[in-house]
């Protein structure tokens, strides 16, 4: 370069990061920034700010590295916090760069302008500046992105004031942060002598399991020591196949519930995730008593506000391949493998049930299952298996809105897999705009939308808590499949329990994003109610 500009020296960075995208939604403090684009770096327009941050972290979670997004002053990342919340909580890796008015400007409070730029975001990110000179921001982007790829990774955010792009600047080098460490020998002897020694041990498995990409040590670890297996409350992902015959199912996220069902095992093992992850309040202890509890992961924060129990720091692949190597093999007795949910009627009118099983049996090899469906959760794990790493997705924090275009995002990082979104009609319209990405980018996702005509999730929470009839919950005369066709994403409404499986079949085999809606009855119960033995 003959003379280099922050613009070239962060692009140049990028392009040495591996990055090929830029998701965004541009605006006038990122004008400088956006000119003349590369043609080797795709920008991927999202039409609404939480659309491309979205978007952005289902492709870093499909690449493994982080994806960069560029957002725009104090209003676009306002409009996207909640999709940074998600990212936060998830732990996605994320580069956020926003734009600002130009530095002369800042002393007047202009127009656009974050009047706290670095503050904005926290604490839902785990770094966050604005450099006080332009040379700068190529360093800052540079530590911001090593910070968003080491364990626990998450999203970081830089604020680039707009006229410092143009100005002279040093090109950043591109240096490794080595994230796998594995804790102290002796904590991690402590734990497998507690396995080693345990009469009844369990195994709760988070989403860190997956990140870490360590699914078969955790298979390994609980043929090894005989221990049913649980996922923790409301993950977003699914870390153990789901068909195993050690697999219990997913912890509620009730404290009271959790306890009864951990309730007879001595020693308990979370890996890579926290079951203290409760919707609604109950009292009680938090683990059986005279429960040992012995927590695995790399976030200290986690850690440290556990409220019981021994937490080890270790990122998860690392730690589990310690304790393999200390854990015995042990034969001792476990509980007969769940019992399969009966099939559901092919009647009218469509129960969620017939959708999931119909779903089940269609589901393409290799195929990703996003879900964003809160009413009807319960029923989905329970009839759609998730039996390979990477195959499942959904937001282990409850804002809205992440799913469509998470889909979206996981659909462009992918080779061959088809990319199935299975989302409720009320969850839908927060990021709705993410089908015109689909369709724009020709994104491989088939939406399957769950028409049950209101805020079922919100009812169903409700009734538990004694407000049956909650006001706002009802969605009517909202034409998705019409939405979608002026997006440019082709779709269709399903009639009748007869044509379900055909039109099920026809979404599936579309070449591009496809949106299927079916009308589906809304289920009644109150939120989490708890089987009978």
């Amino acid at each position: 370069m003959d003379r280099c500009t922050v613009r070239d020296a962060v692009f140049d960075f990028l392009r040495r990061c591996g990055v090929d995208r830029v998701f965004g939604n541009p605006g006038s403090t990122e004008l400088r920034m956006l000119r003349d684009w590369p043609a080797d770096l795709t920008y991927v327009l999202g039409l609404q700010e939480s659309v491309a941050v979205a978007a952005a972290a289902g492709y870093a979670i499909g690449n493994g590295r982080a994806a960069v997004v560029s957002l725009h002053s104090a209003g676009g990342v306002g409009h996207a916090l909640g999709a940074v919340f998600n990212a936060y909580r998830d732990r996605v890796p994320l580069l956020i760069i926003a734009g600002q008015q130009t530095r002369a400007m800042l002393p007047t409070r202009p127009f656009l302008a974050a009047d706290e730029p670095a503050a904005f975001p926290r604490p839902y990110v785990k770094w966050s500046a604005q450099p006080d000179r332009p040379q700068d921001v190529p360093a800052a982007v540079a530590e911001a992105y090593r910070m968003a790829m080491t364990p626990p990774r998450g999203p970081v955010f830089v604020s680039v004031p707009e006229d410092d792009w143009d100005q002279p600047a040093e090109p950043v080098a591109v240096r490794d942060v080595r994230g796998g460490y594995r804790a102290d020998p002796a904590d991690l002897r402590e734990v497998a002598d507690a396995l080693n020694g345990a009469r009844r041990p369990v195994l709760v498995i988070g989403a860190g399991v997956d990140e870490d990409d360590a699914q078969e040590l955790a298979v390994e670890l609980a043929e090894r020591v005989s221990a049913p297996v649980w996922l923790t409350p409301l993950s977003a992902r699914s870390g153990f196949p789901e068909d195993h015959r050690l697999f219990r199912g997913f912890l509620p996220p009730v404290r009271d519930q959790i306890a009864r069902r951990l309730d007879g095992h001595d020693v308990v093992v979370a890996l890579g995730g926290s079951f203290f992850k409760y919707h609604v309040h109950t009292p009680g202890p938090f683990v059986p008593a005279g429960t040992r509890l012995f927590h695995l992961d790399c976030d200290p924060l986690q850690a440290s506000w556990a409220p019981v129990g021994t937490s080890v720091l270790t990122t998860v692949r690392s730690g589990l391949s310690g304790l393999l190597e200390l854990v015995e093999k042990h034969e001792r007795p476990v509980p007969p493998p769940r019992a399969a949910p009966r099939p559901a009627p092919a009647r009218d009118p469509i129960e969620a049930a017939l959708v999931i099983d119909t779903l089940r049996s269609l589901l393409p090899a290799g195929a990703v299952v996003v879900e964003e469906a809160p009413s009807h959760r319960e029923v989905f794990h329970a009839r759609l298996p998730i039996t390979r790493p990477g195959g499942f997705l959904t937001t282990g924090s409850g804002a809205l809105g992440w799913g469509m275009p998470l889909a979206v995002g996981r659909a462009l990082a992918a080779r061959a897999e088809r990319v199935v979104c299975v989302i409720g009609d009320g969850s839908s319209m927060y990021s709705v705009q993410a089908l015109w990405t689909a369709a724009r980018y020709g994104a491989g996702v088939t939406f399957v939308v769950l028409d049950n005509g209101g805020y079922t999730a919100v009812r169903q929470i409700g009734r538990r808590l004694g407000t049956p009839d909650p006001v706002g919950t009802e969605l009517a005369g909202i034409d998705l499949v019409a939405v979608a066709a002026g997006l440019g994403c082709p779709g269709a409404r399903v009639p009748a329990a007869a044509g379900l499986a055909p039109a099920l079949a026809d979404a599936l085999a579309a070449e591009g994003p496809f949106l299927l809606v079916v009308p589906v009855v809304a289920d009644g119960a109150a939120a989490y109610e708890e089987e009978p033995e």
